[in-house]
């Protein structure tokens, strides 16, 4: 097998089909299907459903496996430059998409003034679907929220997080000014699905205060929730900055709730392998970025 052979693959897998990857490796559909039949008869195995038009758990596995090659050889080259003082190449961060909101665009100021050879990826997506992507290969490091099931991944604290509850502005509960836990068990609430480590957290809360979260609806990804809830669809507790340097329409506010802890989100690696230059640099500069002051609701991490 060779390289071009796992590329293919891995495109096919990518983008849906042969003539899709074809499109996008700038080559003609029967390139990418040669390197993978050529790939498939190297290892033994049939690696896509050409009927179904997907990857069998063969090939699952071999994508799987070809990210982390294609991570490492980008690393070799990556580490080589920065022998010689260049840090440049790809850096592929997955982050919480109500962190990414304000931390991307200091990210990407920061780089563009200390690592301007360093090509971030970001993908925006829930903490759940994160960890798996990272742990196959497909990110370098990604921000989530801790913790995290298992002992594949290594992790560490960037900021915690005040919770807030985020309802319609005639809501009784806006002319308090604090609540507590027992109150939110007397409505229903916009909630993250069980399983999840915001629900946990919340779940967990409630159960020290004797008490239990009704769900109105379950919806996966806190950004997600926080437009629901000030659109009006709900109420919902959600993150500081979720909701904080969005405009006060008048249709919805923010009410503290005495009792709920703060979320704590970090930065996540896969405990085997050495991330290359460009992702040492990224949480270099995510650590810094962290310790900063300005944003409202933010607090330096717990210990653990």
């Amino acid at each position: 097998m060779d390289l071009r052979q796992l590329s293919a693959l891995m495109a096919v897998a990518d983008h849906g089909g042969f003539s899709a990857a074809a499109d996008a490796l700038h080559t003609v559909q029967s390139n990418v299907s040669s390197h993978v039949a050529r790939l498939e008869r190297d290892l033994g195995a049939t690696l896509v459903d050409r009927q179904a038009g997907r990857l069998t758990a063969e090939g699952a596995l071999v994508v799987a496996r070809a990210r982390r090659v294609r991570g490492e050889l980008e690393g070799l080259v990556a580490d080589l430059a920065a022998l010689r003082d260049e840090i440049v190449g790809p850096s592929r961060l997955g982050m919480i998409g109500t962190t990414a909101r304000w931390l991307v665009p200091r990210l990407l100021d920061h780089l563009g003034e200390r690592y301007p050879g360093i090509r971030l990826i970001v993908l925006d997506a829930t903490s759940t679907s994160l960890e798996p992507q990272l742990l196959a290969g497909g990110l370098d490091l990604a921000v989530i929220n801790l913790p995290v099931p298992g002992r594949d991944l290594a992790t560490e604290a960037l900021f915690d997080e005040d919770l807030v509850l985020v309802t319609p502005v005639e809501h009784p509960f806006t002319r308090r000014g604090l609540i507590t836990m027992g109150d939110l068990a007397t409505i229903e609430l916009l909630l993250p699905p069980p399983g999840t480590a915001f629900r946990g957290e919340l779940d967990a809360a409630a159960a020290a205060a004797g008490v239990f979260l009704r769900p109105l609806a379950e919806l996966d990804g806190l950004r997600l929730i926080a437009s629901m809830a000030m659109e009006g669809h709900g109420p919902a507790i959600v993150p500081a900055t979720a909701v904080s340097g969005y405009p006060e329409s008048g249709r919805w506010a923010q009410v503290p709730v005495s009792g709920l802890p703060r979320r704590q989100v970090g930065v996540a690696q896969r405990r085997r392998g050495l991330p290359a230059a460009p992702s040492r640099a990224v949480l270099e500069v995510l650590r810094e970025i962290a310790r900063l002051p300005d944003v409202p609701g933010l607090h330096p991490p717990r210990a653990a």
